[in-house]
């Protein structure tokens, strides 16, 4: 008898986990929800589906695009009022990688042999978060799981959006600095040891600028192996230390603590979550179930640490707007105040998605801030140590006479 693992969430907001020996997926689900549990989870163990997830594998990974585009396609079709089972084989045939094909094909299968959608889609945790699987099991027990997958592909989206607003506005500074550090290294390693040699063969005392660049260029001309490694040890490291938990938050505090910078993070998780939030709420899903989704997905540990606090207290009988006011990192007074309204007068999923909304203005005036100041910042930092370079070498030539003579 196959073993299922499952995680859910119980009548108090808190979060199950365990594992049971049954026939078939369907009577876990039955047995979780007599038991008064909301499975968000239920697959079998990785020793059942060694084989089946070898398969997938093999096919490939589902790219973010085909996700997005399979959702507002599944919505249109059921919209138009297709059956869900003939709407998936539809987009199966048509999905335009093998790896897509194959897994809207299983999800097909799935939905065959009595399996919820949203328990279908839990299957492949790497292509449906859990924030999606939340909203549409939540589309499907209230009956517009078409609006629900709508509501998915717009949020999907928004988010598409703003990530290449963000990338967008860091492409011409890092451009600026690449180019700034190559200059750099071909005055280092070529131009200042040709001029170097003329220097030596004319004699004389070199001005103290001209030695120092002279020293820093045979120096890496010398070691220059040394430092190329040295480079490769630090990155190695820093992603190291990166994909560890510790290391994330460390290199995230030193981000939020940094000026401007750290504004513009904590804008994109408040836009992130307000969005988030708002939408699991208007999709009927319960409030600290959708706080915790929302959390999870916030895409800043630091942040996320700082709103475990909020959940606890509304999961404890607080109010939302009482939660946000102790996480003021995160939340502006502003904030608190309009949810706190909005919870008095019933808006709040419309409200969390206006203010998502507004703060996406306000996070693309502040990238486009920080991108003006960063260009004449970093181009004169550039002029200058180029600039710098070049004077050095330019101050024996204004006393080549005394030293030919």
């Amino acid at each position: 008898m196959p073993i299922y693992r499952y995680k859910a969430i119980d009548q108090n907001g808190k979060d199950v986990a365990g594992s049971v020996n049954m026939g078939a997926r369907d009577a876990v689900i039955d047995k979780l929800i007599t038991e008064g549990l909301t499975p968000s989870l239920v697959e079998e163990s990785k020793e059942n589906q060694g084989v089946v997830k070898l398969g997938f594998s093999r096919a490939g990974r589902v790219s973010k695009a085909d996700i997005e585009a399979f959702t507002l396609e599944l919505a249109n079709l059921l919209s138009a009022g297709v059956p869900l089972s003939r709407s998936l084989g539809i987009l199966s045939r048509e999905a335009s990688t093998a790896a897509a094909r194959a897994q809207w094909s299983a999800i097909k299968d799935s939905i065959a042999d009595g399996m919820s959608l949203a328990d279908s889609f839990a299957q492949f945790p790497k292509s449906f978060p859990p924030v999606y699987v939340a909203m549409v099991r939540a589309g499907e027990t209230g009956g517009f799981l078409d609006l629900v997958l709508t509501q998915i592909a717009g949020f999907q989206s928004r988010e598409k959006k703003l990530i290449g607003k963000i990338k967008a506005a860091t492409v011409y500074p890092i451009i600026l600095a690449v180019l700034g550090t190559m200059i750099m290294i071909f005055l280092m390693t070529f131009f200042i040891p040709r001029f170097s040699s003329i220097f030596k063969e004319f004699g004389g005392q070199l001005p103290t600028l001209t030695l120092i660049i002279v020293g820093i260029s045979n120096f890496i001309s010398r070691y220059w192996l040394i430092l190329l490694a040295v480079a490769v040890i630090i990155v190695v490291g820093f992603r190291r230390a990166m994909a560890k938990e510790e290391g994330r938050r460390v290199l995230e505090g030193i981000y939020l603590k940094t000026p401007m910078i750290g504004t513009i993070l904590a804008r994109f998780a408040l836009v992130r979550f307000c969005r988030m939030l708002g939408t699991l709420v208007g999709a009927s899903v319960p409030l600290v179930a959708s706080l915790k989704v929302a959390n999870e997905a916030i895409g800043n540990q630091t942040l996320s640490d700082a709103l475990d606090e909020t959940v606890k207290m509304v999961q404890n009988g607080s109010s939302l707007a009482s939660g946000m006011a102790g996480c003021p990192q995160l939340f502006p007074p502003s904030v608190v105040e309009m949810v706190s309204v909005a919870e008095a007068t019933g808006k709040l999923d419309s409200e969390l998605v206006r203010l998502s909304g507004a703060y996406e203005e306000e996070l693309d005036r502040r990238l486009s801030m920080l991108v003006a100041q960063a260009e004449p910042a970093l181009l004169f930092i550039m002029a200058g140590l180029v600039g710098t370079v070049i004077m050095g070498m330019l101050l024996p030539i204004f006393n080549l006479q005394e030293l030919i003579r």
